[in-house]
């Protein structure tokens, strides 16, 4: 399973690639990063991305919600399989695109086994790149990363 550098060199090979980078959304820390910066400055830019991350992961508004079978836990009749309700459960955000004239840039969320604060951040030229396609490409290369 690949790394930061590895999963960076894979993000930086998507048509259009002009930078990426690993990034801790809570201590706002770049892990690692590749190419050009919006701003010249990968730490900057690390930081200014994991706010709007931070805004994005910890507000509501944002997450989606899904319908969830609650089992009858009370010995009633309900047998296997049988479920007495529905409760609601927040999903994570998967993904933050912000689109302006030139580019787009794409901030996907890693889900890890622990606390889950990494997100890599792809800027794409928007003339040369396919937002689709960088969202389902960033999407696996996230999925396999391995911290």
């Amino acid at each position: 399973m690949p790394g930061i550098d590895e999963c960076l060199l894979d993000a930086m090979r998507l048509p259009g690639a002009r930078g990426a980078g690993v990034v801790d959304w809570i201590s706002g820390l770049a892990l690692g990063t590749i190419g050009e910066s919006p701003n010249g400055d990968h730490e900057a830019t690390a930081a200014e991305a994991a706010e709007l991350a931070r805004m994005a992961a910890e507000h509501r508004a944002f997450a989606a919600t899904t319908q969830v079978p609650v089992p009858d836990v009370a010995g009633g009749r309900a047998g296997r399989g049988h479920h007495v309700g529905q409760v609601d459960q927040l999903l994570p955000v998967e993904d933050v695109i912000v689109t302006n004239r030139d580019s787009y840039h794409i901030i996907r969320f890693v889900r890890t086994t622990f606390d889950s604060s990494v997100f890599m951040h792809l800027w794409l030229d928007r003339d040369e790149g396919n937002l689709a396609l960088a969202r389902i490409r960033i999407g696996e290369i996230a999925e396999r990363l391995v911290l």
